[in-house]
């Protein structure tokens, strides 16, 4: 990255990026968007089956960003149980094994391939980590998790890939097995990051809302829209900033804004 900012101000777009996604209005039909709800696990465990274990790299800054790992420590050595809300084929989860022996893992994804892809992985094991396959907006946290047990909750790129109006149900659930006092740490994709300004006209579901070509979805999140949604489901707010970085591309000479939202709530 060339630079990386953190704050509460959004990005500032250029003329050009405002009148592109002024012009973009149209949404897609009623009916595709219905099509595409009913579709939605379907087409992740086919984004998994096409692109296998390869397609995220391993997310070793995990720990760097969210110091809390740490921080919430009370001493040195005290294990910790996490949940990984949304783990793919374990990107997250895996760096976070090896570079923590003192943790043990709940890790759970939308999609059966991608929850198999963790359980083939060599790192796998059942003393270490618990995966299971579930819809974060309808299926109970607690028939896998018992309640309040949850020290930490990683909530990494996977709200955005779910309907708005399904964001509350994800919060709910996982409010049930977080300890009181801890944290749900979030990241991902922020207002005018520059996935959302190359979307063709056509992909549009909603304000901020997306259609990729493959079927998957992605929101893209204001800090106000965060933070009511947290709030409404009885947190409270610790930080909650834009993270803006300038990524280069030095082989094709192209600069990239990247607008992440990255924050912190706590279960009183």
């Amino acid at each position: 990255a060339a630079f990386q900012k953190k704050g509460h101000s959004a990005r500032i777009l250029s003329p050009e990026e405002a009148e592109k996604l002024a012009k973009d209005q149209v949404l897609v039909s009623e009916f595709k968007q219905l099509k595409l709800e009913k579709e939605a696990q379907k087409n992740w465990d086919l984004f998994y089956k096409r692109n296998s274990t390869n397609f995220f790299k391993d997310r070793h800054w995990t720990t760097r960003e969210f110091q809390e790992l740490k921080a919430c420590r009370e001493f040195a050595d005290q294990k910790l149980t996490i949940l990984e809300a949304g783990c793919g084929v374990g990107n997250c989860l895996f760096p976070l094994l090896e570079e923590d022996l003192n943790i043990f893992a709940y890790a759970c994804d939308f999609s059966p391939r991608a929850v198999e892809y963790v359980k083939q992985n060599p790192l796998y094991s059942t003393e270490r980590c618990k995966v299971f396959q579930c819809d974060l907006t309808k299926d109970d946290l607690l028939e896998n998790i018992p309640a309040d047990s949850v020290d930490v909750v990683t909530l990494i790129f996977v709200l955005s890939a779910i309907h708005p109006d399904k964001m509350h149900l994800v919060l709910k659930n996982i409010y049930k097995v977080l300890k009181p006092g801890k944290c749900v740490l979030f990241r991902d994709y922020g207002l005018y990051d520059h996935a959302m300004l190359r979307f063709k006209s056509g992909s549009k579901l909603g304000e901020n809302f997306y259609v990729r070509q493959d079927g998957t979805r992605s929101y893209f999140f204001t800090e106000e829209f965060l933070s009511q949604l947290f709030k409404a489901e009885g947190y409270e707010q610790v930080v909650n900033e834009y993270v803006q970085r300038e990524t280069v591309n030095r082989k094709e000479d192209l600069r990239v804004p990247r607008v992440f939202l990255q924050s912190k709530f706590k279960k009183p």
